[in-house]
Parts: structure tokens; sequence; C-alpha cells
């Protein structure tokens, strides 16, 4: 087969373009795929020439087709379902294909396809405006023709293309990122094929760990679509890029090929046998050439990019193909002062919070974080951008533990902190000091008492643990009052100008929120330190479980509370039949309307006034001052109260769930008292003294957080006073977006500045990381996340078996062997495991909770999507479909590679899912 080369056409029609006049802001005119190869072609990369039939062809064709029925059907289709989906897209195909294409179109694709040769071999490649994107890749979601021989074929695949926009997976695909079917087009690349010797897939960073300096390259012999596809174990290859070092290498058995057809086609050539190391398809000079060139391409772009390439008979490296990988996380906004490895720690998820914040909801805590580090005596030059320990990244909160993991103290303090807040971030913690990059190097705990004993003096918290210790009823009324202070300071003089509301937000925050914590926060320490003691004095009498049953049912928790007093609503209302019926009759969003217009049932209108009076300045994200609170919109409590009312079992009622582990926790104390009894009587009273402190204390470990939260809550209702006069003033479109501002710009707003622009892209960024699937714990500063390294070598567990890591995460849940997708059934939560997957298998992604593969390597389309998706996977698992059978409780460890599966149960045996 002839080599490509450029070729001359005929002047562009404007339904034309080659890719030499193709770049990469044309994305409306040629779609992603050939955008991108317009840009590697300026960059004077080596692309296979051809051309472009632009979206204008498509929409002209599609003028008449009557698309217009479909579309608005698919408006109101969740992406859940699945089969309203299909039936729709399998519509607008036949509407597509029956259009067929125009005669000035025809010419056009005939006139170019003729200049660049006659009779040649082309690839013909769909290139959709909702493709290669920054957030979603859409890989291989439209279809490509390879080894197309002739002007007739070509015509026939062009309409095959644009038929392809409407396949079940595309459409599921967009419906899945919230991409509007009506504002996407399809362009069709037409372009020279690669006689390919070897071809495969280069992520020019590894995208399973993070690491930005990883060049991962799968490739097999013969065209890339065998490794794209999943057909294939592929050969592997890791490559540090900074040095050329091959870290990693691993032959694939490559038992499927798929080469070019004399005539037109390709045909699957199977092979037997696996090959030894030495036959790798690519020698270690080819390795790193690819490895360099990949290099070039993310130069080019700024960005780490997955791209395809071939290497042709001749020897010669082509590119076919680059996008933006979409599922790395993104690296923090400011870089590290020192350039040795840094550690960030996920705040975000350690207070349970996966979505990001908004702009004003993350300069509030850069403020408040100010304002720590201040009082602790760390120099904070600007503090609306956060003391130096704080970063951002992918819009959430990260703090550099670096000088934590480098510190014998920290090393001894801070996880077991974590192991309360969030045990898995603790694991990880402890992961880090065993890395060579994070060596301790401050041995004194002399800078950790510099910094605390400012705040415990300031604070008098020697005084408020002693007060706890032998007077516990003051400090508890002591601690109880700081909240009803604090709403002294929050209250905001009548008349206040718009510019004063500001200044007020960012003296709650930057001042008087942290002030609340040291004066609450030692009694919950104290408690959970007599805990620590009773094991201390009574070792191996007091077991962790035991201990554990003393925390239950604990006094003096306000959410606990919280959560009782809403019970008790659901109680007056199941018992008041109009309220009843309402609740069962109306939805979460109707009957949040009926309550904001004083149309509910009395008691139902009158318990939830009183419930949102006292925690109406909670929410869900409540730490983020841009969200709702429930006195604003009580929808989210209202479905609360609603699923309460669906309680039928007396029983698992929450007051006497509660009440029952009080009891427990009673009765646990009283064994655990006699135990000390059998040693000394003074063993028993420090133990009864100790005990006692730990249910009074241990409980009170939220009021810190409910005081900050009605910091917040009183911030967002000025900020919202100042939004409405800034809307009124035309400077942003609502009062809302002002939280899609921070501080710098409310104030410039204020002063005069349009902030429109500004609060639409703050909420296009907002938007693309609330359907971030996979937040990392940890990250590292070279963009590793430490979670997703495999640990090469470890044990894979009695049974487990082995693949490649493909998608970082863990899941246990029961299996669902799949052979083929067509009417296969997943139900949500079940792990998919299947031969392998190509772009027909999508749709059963957005239900699967983890993907195990027979074939395919980290780079093969399910791999990509599952990233994308966010769902733990391992591909690579031989016979992994006759191994595990349907039913069966299976973990996959996405970053580990292993696969583990229980054994089935003789009542209840497996059955395979038969397609």
């Amino acid at each position: 087969m002839e080599n490509p080369q450029p070729g001359r056409r005929p002047a562009g029609t404007g339904l034309i373009l080659d890719f030499g006049s193709i770049h990469a802001d044309m994305l409306a005119e040629v779609g992603g795929k050939a955008a991108n190869l317009g840009e590697l072609t300026a960059a004077g990369l080596p692309v296979p020439p051809g051309f472009c039939l632009t979206t204008e062809a498509y929409r002209r064709a599609m003028a008449p087709a009557g698309l217009e029925v479909v579309l608005s059907a698919l408006q109101d289709i969740a992406p859940e379902n699945v089969g309203e989906l299909s039936e729709l897209a399998t519509r607008a195909r036949i509407l597509v294909l029956d259009a067929g294409i125009p005669a000035d179109i025809e010419e056009a694709v005939r006139s170019a396809y003729f200049a660049l040769g006659d009779g040649i071999p082309v690839a013909v490649r769909s290139s959709a405006t909702a493709e290669d994107l920054p957030f979603a890749s859409f890989a291989g979601q439209q279809d490509s023709y390879l080894n197309v021989m002739g002007i007739d074929p070509v015509l026939v695949a062009v309409r095959q293309c644009w038929a392809s926009l409407w396949t079940d997976r595309a459409v599921s695909y967009r419906a899945a990122n919230g991409i509007d079917h009506g504002a996407v087009a399809l362009a069709v690349v037409i372009q020279r094929m690669v006689d390919a010797e070897t071809a495969g897939v280069l992520f020019t960073a590894n995208p399973v760990t993070g690491r930005r300096r990883e060049a991962v390259i799968d490739a097999s012999p013969g065209l890339g679509e065998a490794v794209v596809s999943g057909a294939v174990n592929p050969d592997h290859f890791v490559v540090d890029t900074l040095t050329g070092v091959i870290l990693e290498r691993r032959i694939g058995d490559r038992t499927v090929e798929i080469r070019p057809v004399p005539g037109g086609g390709t045909e699957r050539i199977e092979r037997a046998g696996t090959p030894a190391e030495a036959d790798a398809c690519l020698d270690d000079s080819r390795v790193r050439a690819l490895a360099a060139l990949g290099q070039r391409v993310e130069e080019h772009y700024g960005t780490p990019q997955d791209t395809e390439w071939a290497i042709d008979v001749q020897g010669t490296l082509w590119l076919t193909q680059a996008r933006p990988v979409t599922t790395l996380y993104p690296q923090t906004t400011r870089k590290p002062a020192t350039p040795r490895t840094h550690a960030f720690l996920n705040f975000s998820l350690a207070q349970g919070l996966t979505r990001p914040l908004t702009p004003m909801g993350l300069a509030g805590v850069r403020l408040i974080a100010s304002s720590v580090a201040r009082t602790a005596r760390f120099a904070v030059p600007e503090p609306r951008k956060g003391p130096s320990p704080y970063y951002e990244a992918g819009q959430r909160i990260f703090f550099d533990l670096t000088a934590v993991a480098r510190s014998t103290v920290g090393r001894a303090i801070v996880p077991r902190v974590f192991d309360v807040m969030e045990a898995r971030s603790a694991m990880l913690l402890r992961g880090l000091f065993d890395d060579p990059r994070f060596p301790v190097t401050n041995r004194t705990p002399l800078p950790l008492i510099r910094h605390v004993a400012p705040v415990a003096a300031r604070f008098r918290v020697p005084e408020t643990l002693l007060r706890g210790l032998f007077r516990p009823d003051a400090a508890q009324r002591r601690a109880e009052r700081v909240g009803s202070e604090l709403r002294e300071t929050l209250a905001v003089p009548r008349g206040a100008s718009a510019r004063e509301r500001l200044e007020h937000v960012q003296r709650i925050l930057g001042q008087e929120l942290f002030a609340t914590v040291p004066r609450i926060l030692p009694l919950p320490a104290l408690g959970f330190a007599m805990l620590a003691l009773v094991r201390k004095i009574l070792g191996e009498q007091a077991p962790p479980d035991e201990l554990q049953t003393v925390l239950r049912g604990l006094p003096n928790n306000v959410t606990t509370e919280m959560d009782l007093a809403l019970w008790q609503l659901a109680v007056r209302i199941r018992e008041d039949p109009d309220a009843a019926a309402s609740f069962a009759a109306e939805a979460a969003a109707e009957l949040a309307r009926q309550y904001r217009d004083g149309g509910l049932p009395g008691v139902a209108q009158s318990g939830l006034a009183d419930f949102l009076a006292g925690y109406g300045h909670r929410a869900v994200a409540e730490i983020d001052v841009g969200m709702p609170r429930w006195s604003g919109d009580p929808t989210h409590i209202i479905g609360v109260l609603a699923n309460y009312l669906r309680l039928d079992d007396p029983a698992l009622a929450p007051d006497k769930q509660f009440e029952k582990g009080a009891r427990e926790a009673d009765e646990q104390v009283a064994r655990l008292v006699a135990r000390a009894r059998s040693r000394s009587p003074l063993h028993a009273t420090v133990v009864r003294l100790a005990l006692d402190r730990t249910r009074r204390f241990a409980g009170m470990r939220e009021l810190p957080k409910f005081n900050l939260v009605l910091g917040l809550a009183a911030a967002r209702e000025q900020l919202a006073i100042v939004g409405e006069e800034l809307a009124a003033a035309g400077r942003i479109a609502g009062a809302d977006d002002i939280f899609f501002l921070d501080l710098d710009d409310a104030h410039a707003a204020l002063d005069g500045a349009d902030q429109h622009e500004r609060v639409a892209e703050r909420k296009e960024a907002y938007g693309l990381e609330l359907r971030r699937r996979h937040i990392p714990r940890v990250l590292l500063s070279d963009g590793t996340e430490p979670e997703a390294v495999r640990q090469p070598g470890g044990p894979a567990g009695e049974g487990a078996l082995r693949g490649s890591p493909a998608s970082a995460g863990l899941v246990t849940a029961p299996a669902r062997v799949i052979l083929d997708p067509v009417g296969a059934r997943l139900e949500p939560g079940e792990i998919l495991v299947a031969p392998s997957t190509d772009p027909g298998w999508t749709p059963l992604f957005l239900t699967a909770s983890g993907l195990v593969m027979e074939m395919g390597g980290p780079n093969s389309h399910g791999a990509v999507v599952a990233r994308e998706y966010g769902i733990p996977a391992v591909v690579g698992v031989p016979d992994a479909t006759a191994r595990i059978t349907t039913g069966q409780r299976t973990t996959v460890d996405g970053a580990a590679g292993t696969v583990s599966v229980e054994e089935p149960s003789v009542e209840e045996p497996a059955l395979e899912e038969p397609g």
C-alpha cells in the first residue's frame, strides 16, 4: 500500500477544507477530530494528509430530514432511561440515512477525494462538534471506516458517519454529559491510510496514576483499531519523559491483529501463542521516539494528550489523532515555592464534600484559613488568597501536608485526627511516610509549640480543659454560650450600604468565626482523650469495639438533636390526616413551594417553620457560602421528612435507635467500670470519671462546625443583599450570581465593573466540575494520586485475579457477566464483567459500579470511558467471564489491578447473563 504523501485538491467550496486550512478554534465547522488534525498539521507534526467535509454539509443534508421531532422528545429523557434513548436514537438514524447526500455535497467529496489520489485507501472518520472536549473525549462514540477504496464506498461511509451521530452509545453519552443533542453537528474526516506495521495509543501523562511526566504506550501489530477497541491485550510501556527511562515493559498476548484487505475493508486475524519479551512489537528506540513525539504534541497544546499513532512498513511514525486526556484530576492552581515533591490533602473530601465549591465559597474558606494561620502567628501577606499551605485544585480545598509528613510530631498526631474525620485519608497519609521523597527533617516539637501555644494562651485552652475535667457542667454551659454570643456579632446595622455589608462579611469570615472553635474544641478533644486513657488503663480488657460502644447515643450532639427534631416533626405530620395526605401526594419541590406560600396544612407549616428557625442555616455542602440554606430552599429537608413518613417499622424509628444506643453505651460503661474495680477502687473511680467526660463531651465535636455554618449562613444572607443591588445596577444578571464572584470581584462590581462575562465563565467551569466523578483524597505536586498507584508485586490475595489497572478506585458489589451488550440487563450498582467493550457497550457504563474486561489495555476504549465515568476498572483479566459468575460478590481494585471474588452460596446458585 502506498504511504501517505501530501496531495493537491481543488479550491475549496465551503463544504471542504483540507487539514492545512483547519485550526483549533474551528470546532463548530469541522468538529473535534478534524480541528485537532488541522492543529497537528499546522504544528509540523507527522499527520497523514486529508480533508474534512464540514458540519455545514451535515446541516444542509439534514435540513429536510425531520429530526426536530426526535430532538424535542430527547429533551425530556433522563440519561438513565436507556430504552427510550435507544428508541429515539434508532428513529434519528433512519431519518439521517433516508436523507441521503445532496448532489453538490457529493460532487465536492468526489473532487476532493480524487485530488488525494485516484482509488487510494482512506480512513473515513466522524468528527463531531461535541468530541475531544476538555471534559469528555467521546472516545469511539461515532463511527470510523478504515481502508475505504473508491468514491462510491467513500460516499456510503460519509452517510454512515452522519448516522453514527445518533447511535445508542453516542446519544447516551451526550445525555450523561449534559450535552444538548440539538447543538451537535458532525463533520467527516477523509484521510489517507497508513500501511501500519504497528499502531496503538499514547498518553502523554499516566491516566491511571495521574503522573504528568510518564508517557503510557499501548502497541500491537497491525491497525490501531485492535488496541483502541480493546480487542487485544497490547504490549504496554511506561516511559519517564524527563529521563527517557522505560519504567515498565509488559508484553501482551496479541492474539488478534486487524489488517487492511486488498480492495478495501479490514480483516481480523487470530493468532495463537504468547510472544516472548524479546518479540515486543516496539524496540526501545521506538518507544522513546514515541514518548518524545508525545511530548511535542503536549507542548503544542499545553496540556496532556491522548494520541493515536501508527508506524508504517518503512518505519515512519505518523500521528492519526490527538485529544485532551479528560480524566486527569487538575493540578493545583498555584505551584509550591519549593521545587521538591509536595503532598496535598483534599480537605473538601475530609469534610464529606465531593462537589466543587462556588468561587465565593472558596473565597470564604480562604479568609477563614487565613484567620487560623494568623492566630497561630504564621505570616499571611494576602488573607484573601489564603495562607501558604492552602491550595485549590478542581475547585476543591487542599492543604499542603508536606511539613506534616516530614515531622515526627506531625506523623504522630495528624493521621490520628483523620482516623476520626476520614479514615481512608489517614491511611494514605501514613503511606506517604514510607515514600523516600518525604524524609523526616524535623524531629523536635518546638515549631509546633511555637504556633499552637499562642492559640492556646489567647483562648485559654488549658483552663477549658481543667474546667471540663473538674467542673463539667460549667464547661458545658460556657460552650453553649459561644453560639449565642456569635449571633450577636453577626448582626448588621439597619440601613447598612452594600459596601458595608461586604466589609461585614469579610469581618465574619476573617475574624469572628475561627475564634469560636478553640473555645469549644478542647472539650470534645478531652472526651476522646479520656476514652484513650481508659484504653491505656484497662489494656486488653477494653477492646476497640467495646470502646466504640461507649460512643453510641451520645448526648449534646447538635446534629443528632437536629435529626431527632426532624423525626418528631415527621411523627406529628403522620398523626395529622391532612398533613400526612399532603406529603404522600405531592413531590418535595411542590411541598416546598406551598411552604413558601404558607399553604401547607397547619401542623406541617408551623412545625417546619419551627425546625427551620433552629436549623435553617444548615445546608447540603454547607461549608460553601454559595450553597442555598434550608431556610431559603427547604426542598431537601422536606424530602427527608417524606422518607421518614415511609418508615413503617417502629423499632427502626430514629428516636428508638438513639435510645437503644444510649442504653447499650450505659451498659458498656458499667462493664468497663466493673473491670476497673477488679483492679482497685481508684481504677474504678478514674475510669468512671473518664467515661463520664467522654459521654458528656465527645458529642460536642459537631458544635464548632454548627457555629461555623451559622456564620456562613449570615455571610450568605448579606452577600445575597449585595447581589440584589449589583443585579439592579446591571453589573450581574441575578442576585445569586454574586456567588460566582469572589470578594475582589464583588468589590470591583461595586466600583462599577461589569461582571456578566466572568460569572458566565465561572458557571461553566463549575458545571464541568460538578460532573467530575473521581476525586482524589491525596494529590502530589507531580499529579500523582497515591491511592491510584499500584503496588508492584503486592499480594493479590487468595483467589484474586490479576489484570492491568485501568481506572483507580475500590468497589465491592455483585457481578454481572455479559457477553453481548445487545438486550443485556445490568442492574444499578452491579460490576460489569465482559470479554471486551467497544463503544456499543457505553450505555451499560451509566449504571455499572465497576468494570472487569478479559481483553484490552489501560488505554483501550473501555478503560478510557471507565475513567470518565469514575468507576473502578481492571482490564486484561484472563478468562474473567468464565471465572466470575453473575451474582458473585466481587471486589475490583482499579489501582492494584486485582479482582477478588467470593464463592456463590449453595442456596442461591449464580447464573451467567447470556447477553
